[in-house]
């Protein structure tokens, strides 16, 4: 399948606006090139079971890619389960601030707001 037509699958996941800011500002701060997208996965690990990977990155072969208002967004394929449907959010706050995961399949998360269970 080519990349045109991974592109046109709808995300797992979704960016709030806030995001989408905070995402091309850093994009943009630390001249990452064109040629990386954004990264979002789980890997085993935290006070809960789970981390999530948010970071940019360049594609890997195993890859699902997709487009979220203009950022592209790299995911392995096995991830999906645990994210589908999880909204990233941008804080910025007095005692927070940051990227905030809302996954609805969490069954419990931890209070640093990155580690969770499924």
């Amino acid at each position: 399948m080519s990349t045109a037509n991974k592109s046109a699958i709808q995300a797992p996941v979704s960016l709030t606006a806030g995001a989408i800011q905070a995402l091309n500002e850093i994009k943009s701060s630390q001249n990452i090139s064109d040629e990386h997208g954004l990264r979002i996965g789980v890997k085993g690990g935290g006070c809960s079971g789970f981390s999530y990977m948010l970071g940019f990155d360049l594609p890997k072969a195993d890859d699902q890619v997709f487009e979220i208002e203009g950022i592209k967004v790299f995911m392995q394929k096995s991830h999906g389960i645990y994210l589908l449907g999880m909204e990233i959010d941008w804080e910025e706050g007095l005692n927070n601030r940051g990227f905030t995961f809302n996954n609805p399949n969490a069954t419990d998360t931890c209070g640093c707001g990155t580690s969770f269970s499924a």
